[in-house]
């Protein structure tokens, strides 16, 4: 599991650094378009430089998505959490040291008045939960048997690029339990004490897109 531990480090350490620092170090006004794209690119770019190692989850929400469908153990999806949140601590540090803002913004998530748009919880908790659904039954049908995996990583960077283009007024869009730690830890404040959402709503819609998969519903052959 060392290689595979190792790039799921390295590749969410990327997301975090290419995604939220396109939030941040991006020119202003803040480009809402810039920072969808950032996030998707980067997903595109790490599917295929390290997709064939260790599948390219960078995200636990992903993982836990993969075991609830019994494509991973237990074991195997601990070990990529472990990464996942070290990656995206690393790449908010990085982030820090490079941004004039220092610790002060992140491209942290977050909801409510003076967040983004100014949504309530009750929003933020729906669209976390729907758009992180989404994302991983994406990529559970294109990694699938059946799925077309030469064209995986491109299917599931537009995804994550359009969710951020609906959600970044909403949340700033999470997804990703450890692209909310990473920020949220070195921020600290708001950020931190609204962090339970970015870490239980992507959970429970991956936990509902595994089980999609899991009990064959979203299953080609069933």
């Amino acid at each position: 599991m060392v290689k595979q531990f190792s790039a799921e480090l390295f590749g969410t350490m990327v997301l975090v650094l290419f995604g939220c620092g396109a939030a941040v170090l991006g020119p202003a006004p803040f480009d809402q378009l810039a920072v969808a794209l950032a996030f998707g690119f980067a997903i595109v770019a790490m599917a295929y430089g390290i997709g064939p190692i260790s599948g390219c989850h960078v995200n636990p929400a992903v993982s836990l998505g993969v075991f609830v469908a019994g494509r991973m153990s237990g074991k195997e999806m601990l070990v990529y959490w472990v990464a996942q949140l070290f990656g995206a601590l690393l790449g908010a540090f990085l982030l820090s040291l490079i941004a004039k803002t220092g610790t002060a913004s992140l491209g942290q998530n977050g909801w409510g008045v003076g967040v983004q748009g100014g949504y309530p919880l009750q929003a933020a908790l729906i669209f976390e939960i729907v758009a992180t659904a989404i994302f991983v039954v994406v990529i559970l049908g294109v990694t699938g048997p059946k799925g077309e995996a030469p064209f995986a990583g491109i299917a599931i960077g537009i995804t994550l690029a359009v969710i951020h283009i609906v959600g970044i007024q909403v949340t700033g869009v999470s997804v990703n339990p450890a692209r909310s730690f990473g920020p949220a830890l070195l921020v600290g404040g708001q950020a931190l004490g609204q962090l339970w959402l970015f870490i239980v709503a992507p959970l429970v819609g991956a936990a509902i897109a595994g089980l999609l998969f899991r009990l064959r519903v979203l299953d080609p052959d069933a």
